[in-house]
């Protein structure tokens, strides 16, 4: 009997989800049960439930629900839901393929914020790295920094669309927001196009922590010229 086309790729996208999050676990990206992985269907979305080990995920136990939200199986979701809805309705005008939101309490992105000002602030608002390498610019790009709202709050999924917005009509479109003191959401076509963004992400944070620290002078930014070579080149959004 033939699978339909349907459930074939909503199982391949719950084996990714629950891959990506086995991944993240081992790696310490995500701990204990912080963190959620969530993908849009064509007629819905599978998201990880609420208080779930991104470790130990199991593919049936999946949250899924209807494009209104409204669950239909699996546990119950996240309650990160509502600004997973928001990210993909404000990020897929500006990227049509966005099918991964990932939303981590990657350790050395958070303590970027614990800090008394932020690394860079631009004519948009403030951001969370300046641009200290290439492969920063060309895989995450502009990282806006937002005022800390409560976890899964409506002012929360607000700001996090709004920047959305505001960046993409400035014509560089983001793939990421970094919610201060809680976690970096990135966004992507596929799951691990997500993880390799989040990877970067967190990387960048590291290497800036790691060389602004109090006493030190803190590392120069790529220049214009070298970030047009980079947009030229490989087609960088910043």
């Amino acid at each position: 009997m033939t699978i339909p086309v349907l459930h074939a790729e909503e199982n391949r996208w719950r084996e990714d989800i629950c891959r990506m999050g086995r991944s993240l676990f081992e790696r310490g990206y995500v701990h204990a049960t912080a963190g959620n992985i969530s993908v849009r269907l064509d007629d819905g979305y599978l998201i990880t439930p609420t208080d779930a080990c991104l470790g130990f995920l199991d593919p049936a136990r999946l949250s899924r629900l209807d494009l209104q939200g409204q669950q239909l199986s699996g546990d119950r979701a996240s309650k990160t839901l509502s600004l997973h809805r928001r990210v993909y309705a404000a990020a897929t005008p500006f990227d049509a393929q966005t099918r991964c939101v990932l939303h981590t309490h990657s350790a050395h992105c958070v303590a970027l914020t614990l800090r008394a000002a932020p690394a860079l602030v631009t004519p948009q608002g403030p951001e969370l790295l300046p641009p200290i390498t290439p492969y920063f610019v060309m895989k995450v790009g502009h990282v806006p920094l937002l005022d800390y709202a409560r976890p899964g709050s409506v002012p929360m999924a607000d700001a996090a669309a709004a920047a959305i917005t505001r960046y993409g009509q400035a014509g560089t479109p983001i793939r990421a927001v970094m919610m201060a003191r809680l976690g970096p959401n990135v966004w992507h076509e596929s799951p691990a196009h997500a993880m390799a963004t989040l990877e970067e992400l967190e990387e960048t944070a590291r290497l800036w922590g790691l060389t602004s620290a109090p006493g030190m002078t803190p590392p120069t930014a790529l220049t214009a010229v070298q970030i047009e070579d980079l947009r030229q080149s490989f087609g960088a959004r910043w």
